[in-house]
């Protein structure tokens, strides 16, 4: 995996397909490979897209013990993008990652060709609630033995062995402590925006994903049924369809203000951004399966 220097970082990548620039990010505990793989395949087939690991996860070392924030994870964002020479580019958030991309969208509205947002609320509550009960390291070694061993697999390689039950209590503190997004600030992002919900989300109500997409200029909404949090993974070939619908409605306006800033990227060997996901891509992605991963997330 390759690496790039970012506000003080060697930040851990994988970059993936041809075309206008993508940028994933990842939510917390996780990584960008492990977030991404039940659509990465599809949205490559029509972006160049980057993949980065975030502060402390994955390949991206960071002590969470000398502090995690928020605002830290939006300066990473925009080092990184900044340290790639995008101009412009198009970012598609998860969660935590989610919330980032908002943040750099609010500092940079003018650099966003398009933004997705994933299982995000700029409501402190139920999030901060949940994040306490769901991060909480003994409790998930006591019930949880095999997320544990997952969180350890996943992180102590790079970030040292039981890096993992110091980064996501950090992670819970700033989530019940980090500055809100308000009004003002949301109304100024004015590219096109989809914002993807499960229905039976424990850190995101449905009425809060609807009051935030009232709150942005170009926004619709997309909520994925009988699915908790991690819709993307749940729900791939419902999210892959979302996703095509949104790219195809907007490639116009993305191209129009990426030339206004300046950075058109030509799609490579013939990519079209305009069609970026065929009905079999989508189909491959798996049938309609039922979801009970939120009973887990909701009891956690």
């Amino acid at each position: 995996m390759p690496h790039v220097r970012a506000n003080g970082l060697d930040v851990a990548y994988a970059v993936e397909g041809a075309g206008p620039p993508l940028v994933l990010v990842h939510g917390a505990s996780s990584s960008g490979a492990a977030d991404f793989s039940a659509v990465l395949p599809a949205l490559a087939g029509a972006f160049r897209c980057h993949v980065p690991d975030a502060r402390g996860h994955g390949g991206t070392r960071w002590d969470a013990a000398d502090g995690f924030r928020y605002e830290w994870l939006v300066d990473d964002l925009t080092a990184f993008v900044d340290a790639l020479g995008l101009e412009t580019c198009n970012v598609l958030g998860f969660s935590m990652g989610a919330a980032t991309a908002l943040g750099f969208a609010a500092r940079h509205p003018e650099r966003l060709q398009t933004l997705v947002l994933v299982g995000l609320s700029p409501e402190r509550e139920p999030r901060a609630s949940v994040a306490r009960r769901l991060f909480d390291p003994d409790r998930i070694e006591r019930h949880d033995p095999a997320w544990a061993a997952e969180l350890a697999a996943r992180h102590d390689p790079v970030q040292g062995p039981g890096a993992w039950r110091r980064l996501l209590p950090a992670v819970a503190r700033d989530v019940a402590s980090q500055e809100l997004h308000g009004p003002a600030e949301l109304v100024r992002i004015d590219c096109p925006v989809l914002l993807a919900v499960g229905d039976r989300d424990p850190f995101v109500p449905v009425d809060q994903a609807w009051r935030l997409k009232r709150q942005l200029p170009d926004a619709r909404l997309f909520v994925a049924p009988g699915c908790g949090h991690e819709v993307l993974l749940r729900r791939p070939a419902l999210a892959i369809e979302a996703l095509a619908g949104f790219y195809r409605s907007t490639h116009e306006a993305a191209r129009r203000r990426a030339e206004a800033y300046g950075s058109v990227t030509a799609p490579a060997h013939g990519a079209r951004p305009t069609a970026p996901f065929s009905s079999a891509r989508a189909e491959a992605a798996g049938p309609l399966e039922p979801d009970t991963t939120w009973l887990k997330e909701a009891a956690r």
